[in-house]
């Protein structure tokens, strides 16, 4: 009966790419549209997607500083402003919605201006554009681009992990259906040699537009740093960074700063691991990944199912409970949150107040004192942690916090014991 009826009405994945197939050819007109442009005008089309987005988000984006803005008053209570920050937070879930669908609207545009980038790279030596700065650094970085007076040359080949790369793909229809599959979150299954690596290239160009990151994860670091290199010109012609992580060393500025390339490549492990050290961070600054935007895994059957059997090392199993234990217990500890939060914007108005006026000793009712508790009650406090990086009022806590801890803590009961609970992050 099945094979009956997917004779009638085709299978699923005929049905997917039927539908594709009306986009399939507006994507070839576009790209016809792009011949007549020079180089320097395609490369334009890149800074016009971006204001495109800019002009279709500037609206959210504009509420959402009004709030961080107003979040930042001092006379407001703590309650008050994390009212603010969850409208904020909210927002930011609204503004992604928007975000897909603008790039939904510039997709046939963007795949275009990717496929033409590839063939005039497969049937020239060389691209002529007007220098800009990021070619110029580029250029001292890399042998494929050389700067001539106020022009940059753009070769067609370069060093791929030891191998010299001769540009000479162009896409292929099977290979925007993919990349539309890819885009939409979906598994895209190819076969040998139909080019999955350039498939990758036509979501990652498109989501990379809207800055906020790309991370295309592979099974080995071979793979990674390969493909990075082979791929990376397609990109950077246009003006957008790539790096690998697996290039730096854990924790280093050199990772952090590949997180904040436009494309990043890396292992499987090596983002996971990553992800485990920042979860374990006590400070901002020693944090490297910053938030998460779209993500492509190259060889998903093995990432996501084999590698997946086998647990990262730092990570490790939360016991569960009783389900019974939970909800018994579940109304009490809400009550003693919210007496400690309750307390904790006490402590830190009057932190504010004494510090301000510039009582900041460590004397029991102080300003010091009064920060250190509410640091030590409720560290995450969005509130707590705008004040602390402000002015030297992190250094004023470290001070008093030091003067506590001095002989083996036997002051820090003192600090405690106005609190419900303590948190030491530290430990």
């Amino acid at each position: 009966m099945l094979g009956f009826l997917a004779k009638i009405f085709g299978s699923k994945s005929e049905r997917d790419i039927k539908v594709l197939q009306p986009i399939v050819t507006q994507i070839n007109e576009e790209y016809a549209k792009l011949s007549s442009l020079s180089n320097d005008e395609l490369r334009n089309k890149t800074i016009a997607f971006k204001e495109t987005i800019a002009s279709a988000l500037a609206t959210i984006d504009g509420k959402v500083n009004d709030l961080k803005t107003q979040a930042e008053s001092p006379e407001l209570s703590l309650q008050e402003k994390t009212n603010l920050y969850d409208e904020v937070d909210a927002l930011g879930k609204e503004r992604n919605v928007e975000l897909e669908k603008v790039l939904q609207q510039i997709l046939p545009q963007a795949f275009a201006v990717v496929k033409e980038t590839s063939r005039r790279l497969s049937e020239n030596e060389t691209l002529e554009v007007t220098a800009t700065q990021f070619d110029r650094e580029i250029a001292t970085r890399k042998s494929n681009v050389k700067i001539v007076g106020d022009k940059a040359l753009w070769a067609n080949r370069w060093d791929a992990s030891g191998t010299e790369v001769l540009w000479n793909m162009v896409h292929y229809d099977v290979q925007l259906i993919g990349g539309m599959v890819l885009n939409g979150g979906k598994i895209a299954e190819m076969a040998t040699g139909e080019g999955k690596t350039l498939v990758s290239t036509l979501p990652a160009y498109l989501n990379a537009l809207a800055g906020q990151g790309v991370h295309i994860v592979t099974v080995n670091d071979y793979l990674a740093r390969r493909d990075s290199e082979w791929n990376g010109p397609l990109f950077e012609f246009h003006g957008l960074s790539v790096d690998c992580i697996d290039k730096h060393q854990p924790n280093s500025e050199e990772r952090r700063k590949a997180y904040l390339a436009d494309i990043t490549y890396g292992t499987n492990n090596e983002f996971g691991f990553d992800y485990l050290r920042d979860n374990m961070s006590q400070t901002p600054e020693q944090l490297v990944q910053r938030k998460l935007h779209f993500a492509m895994v190259d060889e998903v059957d093995s990432v996501l199912i084999d590698d997946a059997r086998t647990p990262l090392i730092i990570s490790g199993p939360v016991p569960f409970g009783d389900q019974h234990e939970f909800h018994e217990l579940k109304p009490r500890i809400e009550r003693l949150v919210n007496a400690q939060k309750t307390f904790v914007s006490s402590a830190l108005n009057q932190a504010k107040t004494l510090i301000n006026s510039g009582n900041v000793g460590t004397e029991e009712g102080e300003g010091g004192l009064a920060l250190l508790r509410a640091h030590r009650g409720l560290p995450k406090n969005k509130a707590l942690i705008k004040f602390l990086s402000e002015g030297s009022n992190r250094q004023t806590l470290l001070k008093t916090e030091n003067h506590y801890m001095a002989d083996q803590s036997k002051n820090m009961p003192k600090v405690d014991a106005e609190l419900y609970f303590y948190i030491d992050e530290k430990k």
